[in-house]
């Protein structure tokens, strides 16, 4: 598929009514500064559809985005990042609790981790939460380009010894090449697909 009709909806300090929700959600979770919002101008082809910044944390609400009228991508704040209080990081922790418990359409989870190093104890808990509440993902190993492809092996074998997955369940991401672009609308599709076969079934139920 192609996206060709992206737009920034809202953003919110936590999960509440907005436009259009109802429809399927695919959030996107990840420390600081791992390329979130760059993964999702170039997943978009927009450059400055989700503001990008050198400085992590620059994602501190929910950002709502409307993906073809179909699927509404949610990006989440940056985990992680030490240089904010404790009472910031427990304010971020709880907005993301808070959208993981009250979405009722949350259908998948991008969880992107840096490539480049092991994931760190943030990323880990992250996958766990994830596992624990039964909450479908992918992971998503960003900044692909920053490494040689003969050490990529060794760096996707160190995430998954980390994260509990095997290495086709690992997408290797460059927001710079366009690599893993592919695979990942492949997943927006399919999602929205789904949804829409749920969607209709349960009317024919009816």
């Amino acid at each position: 598929m192609e996206i060709n009709r992206v737009s920034f909806v809202t953003s919110m300090d936590r999960y509440r009514d907005y436009p259009g929700i109802g429809l399927p959600e695919m959030a996107v979770a990840g420390k600081s500064n791992v390329g979130k919002s760059s993964m999702i101008n170039c997943l978009c082809r927009r450059r400055k559809l989700a503001k990008t910044s050198s400085t992590p944390g620059k994602t501190r609400l929910l950002n709502v985005f409307d993906i073809e009228g179909r699927l509404r991508l949610i990006d989440l704040p940056g985990y992680g990042f030490a240089k904010v209080d404790k009472g910031e990081k427990q304010k971020w922790a709880r907005m993301m609790e808070g959208y993981f418990a009250d979405s009722s359409t949350l259908r998948l989870v991008l969880h992107l981790v840096d490539i480049r190093h092991e994931p760190t104890q943030d990323d880990r808990d992250m996958t766990g939460f994830l596992r624990a509440y039964g909450i479908p993902f992918t992971i998503i190993a960003t900044k692909a380009d920053k490494i040689s492809r003969a050490a990529r092996m060794r760096h996707v074998t160190a995430i998954c010894r980390a994260l509990q997955v095997q290495p086709w369940e690992v997408i290797p991401w460059s927001s710079e090449t366009g690599e893993g672009r592919e695979a990942v609308l492949a997943i927006l599709e399919k999602t929205m697909a789904d949804a829409e076969a749920e969607g209709m079934a349960a009317l024919e139920q009816v």
